[in-house]
Formats: C-alpha cells, sequence, structure tokens
C-alpha cells in the first residue's frame, strides 16, 4: 500500500486551520462567558428576576418594578406562609436571582435558604422599619397593641425573634418597605434606577391615602376593641387607637388556653365586642366557637398573607378596604 507524503504546504495549511478553528472556539467561550455575566438576574426579556417570600413583598416588588421586574413568590396562594416548606427548584431560584425580597423572623425556612443561597442583592422588609413587640403571651395571658398591662410584665416569650413581623398590616410602615425594595431593585438594575424610585413615591402616595381612609373611617366608634383569629393587627390597631385581642398569638396555629379562653369572654362582655373575626387562610374553628359561645357575630379580617379566590378583593388595597369595612361594622362607627 502506498502513502502519499503530506506536502510543507498542505502540513502548514492544516495547523493554520486548527489554529483558526482554536481561535475562533476560544473567541467564542469568551462571547458565551460576557454575555452569561451580562444576564446574569435577568430572563430572556433582560427584565430583572425578582424572588418574593410571600404575597405583600410579591405586591411590592411588581409595583416598583412595572414593566422592568419579572417576580415569583415562594409561597403560593393558598399555603399558610408560616408553614412554608421550599422545593428544591425554589431553593435554586434563589440563586438565579437578581434581586431577592424577604422579611426575616416570619419563615423559618426561607431565611434558612437565604442565608444559604448566593444571591447578591437581597433585602429584608424588616430592617426597613422599626419592628415592634405585639401578640405576647404572658402567664396565659395575651397582651395585644394597646394594652396599658402589657409592660408591667416581665418574661414576655415571643413567637417571632426581633419584633412582630406583621409590617403590611400597617400603611406607614409598609410604604417606608416600598422605599428600601426600590432602593435594593435599583441596585440590581442601575439603569432603571429612575422608574423603581418613581413607582415607589406613586405608590407609597397611594398607601398614604389608604392610611387616611383608616384614620377617618375609624373615627366615632362605638368600641376601641376587637377580636381576632391571630395576632396579626398589632401595628394596625397601634397606629389607629384601637386594641387588638388575639384567640391566639403571633402563631396563627398555636392552640389558646383555657385561661385565655375565659379571658376572652371577659373581655368581649366589658368592651361590647360584637364580631370574632377569622381569617381566610387559618382554621376558623376556634374563633366561630367563641363567637358561638358569646352569641355573636363572625366576620372576615384578613392579615393579607396571600391572595385566593376566597379573598374579598383581588390585591392589597382591595382587600385592605375590605378590612376597613369590617372593622368600621364591628365597632360601630357612625
Amino acid at each position: 500500500m502506498n502513502v502519499r507524503p503530506t506536502s510543507p504546504r498542505s502540513a502548514r495549511s492544516a495547523r493554520i486551520t486548527t489554529g483558526a478553528i482554536a481561535a475562533l472556539a476560544a473567541l467564542g467561550l469568551l462571547s458565551l462567558t460576557a454575555c452569561s455575566s451580562e444576564t446574569a438576574g435577568k430572563n430572556s426579556e433582560g427584565k430583572l428576576k425578582v424572588v418574593a417570600s410571600f404575597y405583600p413583598l410579591e405586591f411590592l416588588a411588581k409595583e416598583i418594578g412595572g414593566a422592568h421586574v419579572s417576580v415569583s413568590a415562594l409561597t403560593k396562594p393558598g399555603v399558610e406562609p408560616h408553614d412554608l416548606e421550599l422545593t428544591p427548584k425554589q431553593t435554586a431560584s434563589l440563586d438565579e436571582a437578581g434581586a431577592v425580597v424577604y422579611l426575616k423572623g416570619l419563615q423559618p425556612g426561607v431565611d434558612k435558604a437565604i442565608k444559604q443561597s448566593s444571591a447578591k442583592h437581597v433585602v429584608d422588609a424588616a430592617s426597613l422599619t422599626e419592628l415592634e413587640e405585639h401578640g405576647d403571651e404572658v402567664d396565659g395571658h395575651q397582651h395585644e397593641a394597646g394594652d396599658k398591662h402589657a409592660d408591667e410584665h416581665e418574661g414576655h416569650e415571643h413567637k417571632h425573634e426581633g419584633g412582630d413581623p406583621h409590617i403590611w398590616l400597617d400603611p406607614v410602615k409598609y410604604a417606608e418597605v416600598a422605599k428600601g425594595v426600590a432602593k435594593t431593585l435599583a441596585e440590581a438594575d442601575p439603569d432603571h434606577k429612575a422608574d423603581f424610585e418613581k413607582n415607589a413615591d406613586a405608590l407609597a402616595h397611594k398607601l398614604d391615602g389608604l392610611h387616611k381612609k383608616f384614620e377617618t373611617g375609624l373615627k366615632n366608634r362605638a368600641s376601641d376593641t376587637f377580636i381576632s383569629t391571630h395576632a396579626a393587627f398589632g401595628y394596625l390597631a397601634e397606629r389607629y387607637g384601637l386594641t387588638e385581642e388575639a384567640v391566639n398569638g403571633l402563631d396563627p396555629e398555636s392552640e389558646p388556653s383555657a385561661a385565655r379562653m375565659k379571658e376572652l369572654h371577659e373581655v368581649a362582655e366589658k368592651h361590647h365586642v360584637s364580631t370574632i373575626f377569622f381569617e381566610t387562610l387559618a382554621d376558623p374553628k376556634t374563633a366561630k366557637t367563641l363567637a358561638s359561645d358569646l352569641k355573636l357575630k363572625t366576620d372576615v379580617l384578613d392579615p393579607l398573607e396571600g391572595i385566593t379566590d376566597k379573598s374579598k378583593g383581588d390585591d392589597y388595597f382591595e382587600v385592605m378596604e375590605s378590612n376597613l369595612a369590617a372593622l368600621r361594622k364591628a365597632l360601630g362607627t357612625k
């Protein structure tokens, strides 16, 4: 078998071709790396990928981010946020996000996942406003916002370290959180900083309007006290001079003691309570039993931890206005 020798020219051409291919491959790799770097944290449409821990923060991110963001929530509609367990896919989404918005102390599983993630732009809503203590249990008794005797006791046990996390139910505090969320989105996507700030200002103005509706709507009331399923409305009660007495503490799934149930009977009679409030995501059995024992009415006071088909409104503002109407009726406003 005859083997034809390779000419010097052919060998040189082969070397040139191989070198060119290698160079092109290297350039292609660099281009892919650069492209990957430029689109990190954004979807195929170039929108900033934002992960929010649950509905109130999802709502903020969408309102502030507008057309520049793609927002996903870790807590799906109908799921009680306190009980959330993340799937591997949800945990992975934190590393892929351009920004993460959560509320430390509300969902332990989320707190842990965020701590272990590589997410760069993360904002804790609890750090954007001042937290306070509500819903304390002392010797079997709960002392809610407005209770003058709460500070006389020591040894409080708190379900949430750092304070009551239900800040979104106070429109004033919610507006403070909105400003901080806008800042984080701007850090993650500087090109749209002006839009984020503009949207946050518009949202804050709308929240101020809601605050004024509550202020005006809750004047001239027959009673200052309301009874709810769990102590979610401490900030709202404090803002508008009300007293919340809760069947459960800050944890909606906790069981009230016999002493607490007896105390609620006394509270209802002393303060002329007309209505026992329950919520859509937690079991209303205890609240309805209490209402039946006292021959009182029941109604929904929604802590807005999620929007479902049972919610009295399609978004934060609609449900809050529904809450205002329910409070006005229960407190006997004129």
